[in-house]
């Protein structure tokens, strides 16, 4: 039997600004700052989730959490991140790995990583070896140098799902 594969790739930005709530990867991060969003502003997520959508030939994020709905005002991204992967699941795929980075300059993310892939790895339904994210600066260069935005970005494989008796 073969199995069909295919890959994905994500990216999202958020402004940064400061007494709101910086949410990475499912957790929330000690920061004067936070994303400017409709949810919760996890850009992680919601990169990881546009890469799992596009690898499964469905749309984009904001088709299916659209920022105009209230249903999204301030929700938990994790729960963006568990619908996701239902809708690929309904097309008969599960997800092999993921790999992400963010682009952040301050704060540092290393601290948290760990975390992060725990947290994901549980929502999504998969190994915390199935999931990886980097952090990176942009050696004070652009808005993110600046300290005014984040980025993610994220790919990702699936695949058919392993039939039951196998």
């Amino acid at each position: 039997m073969t199995l069909r594969q295919r890959i994905g790739q994500g990216i999202d930005f958020h402004r940064l600004d400061t007494g709101r709530e910086l949410w990475l990867g499912g957790i929330k991060i000690p920061s004067p700052k936070g994303c400017v969003a409709h949810s919760d502003g996890d850009v992680l997520i919601h990169a990881i989730c546009d890469a799992l959508l596009g690898a499964a030939g469905l749309r984009d994020i904001g088709f299916y959490f659209p920022d105009t709905s209230d249903e999204f005002m301030g929700i938990d991204s994790k729960i963006l991140l568990s619908r996701t992967v239902g809708l690929i699941s309904d097309k008969g795929y599960r997800i092999v790995n993921i790999d992400s980075t963010l682009c952040l300059e301050d704060p540092k993310i290393s601290p948290f990583i760990s975390e992060m892939c725990k947290t994901m790895a549980q929502v999504a339904g998969i190994t915390i070896d199935a999931i990886a994210v980097k952090a990176t600066t942009t050696e004070k260069m652009g808005f993110t140098g600046r300290g005014e935005g984040v980025v993610a970005m994220a790919v990702c494989l699936i695949s058919d799902k392993m039939p039951e008796n196998i």
